[in-house]
């Protein structure tokens, strides 16, 4: 029997591609995407079984006040974070704040239902790979960790980064050619050279490996209204 379900993130091509992937193995997905802020709210008024609540920056003070505020108002609702790979405060702070699991955003989708599975059971989800990292780093802190959102930034353009961000946005090659003001050849050309340079095959591998490295926060919005064609 399929869980019902919501895919909760702020990034929509992340989030509805999640959605219609766990549709396709017979869920009841309620909702797709929403901004990180709003999130509580509308898992509130839904109350589904599981909440998959997407975040970026899991370290970060304050960033799972929404889960905290599910578990208060809906504490049947399970919530599984999906997030970026996590330092152990990371996981520490998820699972104090009353989350079921942490799931990895480029986890696969046998692993994402695994881990939706026991949280509907009542217990707790997080792969094993995630807590043998968890504890090394804990055992063996590294002095300067390695910044790989920063060091995929430098290996992109500022045009580059844009295309980027567009296409974690969900824009297709039109849309990225009317808010750049380039023509649709040339904003395929810049897709392209992304993919290339992030060593990933598709958008959506684009899309998740910046989402779990923390590029597209470092990135920053994009403007949305159409540019004039360049000359």
């Amino acid at each position: 029997m399929g869980v019902r379900l919501m895919v909760v993130d702020d990034h929509r091509l992340l989030a509805e591609a999640l959605a219609s992937a766990l549709k396709l193995r017979g869920h009841r997905v309620l909702a797709a995407a929403a901004p990180a802020a709003g999130a509580a709210e509308l898992v509130i008024t839904r109350a589904p079984e599981v909440c998959l609540l997407g975040t970026a920056t899991p370290a970060e003070p304050g960033m799972f006040d929404p889960v905290v505020k599910i578990k208060r108002e809906r504490p049947q609702v399970a919530v599984l974070v999906l997030g970026p790979v996590p330092s152990p405060r990371g996981i520490a702070a998820a699972f104090a704040a009353g989350a079921s699991g942490y799931v990895r955003h480029d986890e696969r989708i046998e692993g994402v239902e695994r881990a939706i599975m026991k949280a509907r059971a009542g217990e707790a989800a997080v792969a094993p790979q995630l807590l043998q990292g968890a504890f090394s780093e804990l055992l063996n802190p590294a002095a300067q960790p390695d910044d790989e959102g920063q060091r995929l930034l430098q290996m992109l353009t500022p045009r580059e980064v844009e295309v980027l961000v567009r296409v974690a946005d969900g824009e297709d090659t039109r849309l990225i050619a009317a808010g750049m003001g380039i023509a649709p050849s040339t904003a395929r050309t810049h897709v392209q050279r992304v993919l290339m340079k992030l060593g990933v095959g598709s958008r959506l591998e684009a899309a998740a490996l910046a989402a779990r490295t923390g590029l597209l926060d470092r990135a920053g919005p994009v403007p949305h209204e159409p540019r004039p064609p360049e000359l």
